[in-house]
């Protein structure tokens, strides 16, 4: 077939990681580029940001696939010297096309919340929420089960050596020596689903972006049922979801091969986590 057209891109991206099975809030898929212009190289990123924009043209590419959404909320202007037109301008003047799978990600079987779970080596693995219109195992988050009961903190070091490294690093809520089999876990921001993570048996919740006031009531919740869960394990947002980005480029390269399209595929070398440095304090 040879080279491919960005319609053709979207297609490939759009039956790995169905739009339906994204949240209704959600905004995913095509977002910037000409259906039509042929695509060589495609180049996987979390964020749409101005780096990742300028390394996919440093590479060549033509095709920018991104976790997150460039256009999410709501824009009045795409002038060139706002945040958004500026990033569609140069997407558009360097003949990139953007495309986004975010929630359809975290979502389809061996996305996001999948990909977190075998890092710490979960089995067993069902949706924190299946959801309401797809096959059974689609939903967001995992719930599964450790191959023995370790402690909280031996679990967070897990995870900490799996996980890309950070400034913020793995934090822990709770009794770190508390002995834990059934983890709950959900790539990105968590702190909206800890109802669904009380009505499961998950004794420990991993998740990103956990806010004073969310984590705080969540443990005073828990300190009000005997067993104290769930406990809770912080990991930064770009750590968490950043290691699905070799899994989607490897299944993009499935797809392609057998299509007999001849296209590159890279993924970003930029930590786009927000924090760059922590300052230890006396004491620790």
């Amino acid at each position: 077939m040879g080279s491919p057209r960005v319609s053709d891109i979207v297609s490939i991206c759009d039956s790995l990681w169905p739009p339906a099975y994204a949240e209704p809030w959600d905004s995913v898929g095509l977002a910037v580029g000409d259906p039509s212009a042929e695509v060589s190289h495609i180049h996987l990123a979390l964020d749409p940001m101005d780096a990742v924009i300028a390394e996919a043209k440093d590479l060549g590419a033509d095709f920018l696939f991104t976790h997150h959404p460039l256009l999410l909320r709501g824009i009045t202007s795409v002038a060139a010297d706002t945040l958004k037109g500026g990033a569609i301008t140069e997407l558009i003047r360097s003949g990139i096309a953007q495309y986004n799978a975010h929630t359809n990600a975290d979502s389809v079987i061996g996305g996001v919340s999948d990909v977190l779970a075998e890092a710490i080596e979960l089995t067993g693995l069902t949706p924190l929420v299946q959801h309401s219109d797809a096959p059974a195992g689609v939903g967001l988050g995992r719930v599964g089960t450790l191959s023995a009961r370790v402690s909280v903190r031996e679990l967070a070091a897990r995870l900490a050596k799996a996980a890309p490294v950070t400034a913020t690093g793995i934090r822990i809520a709770g009794d770190p020596e508390v002995q834990v089999e059934r983890v709950a876990v959900l790539g990105g921001a968590g702190d909206s689903l800890f109802d669904e993570v009380r009505a499961t048996d998950a004794e420990v919740y991993i998740t990103s972006d956990l806010r004073h006031h969310p984590a705080t009531e969540a443990r005073d919740t828990a300190h009000r049922c005997a067993a104290g869960t769930p406990h809770l394990i912080d990991i930064s947002h770009w750590a968490a979801e950043s290691m699905w980005m070799a899994r989607a480029a490897e299944q993009l390269r499935e797809r392609l091969s057998s299509g007999g399209m001849d296209v590159t595929v890279t993924v970003s070398e930029i930590s786009t986590d927000p924090w760059t440095e922590r300052i230890g304090q006396a004491g620790e």
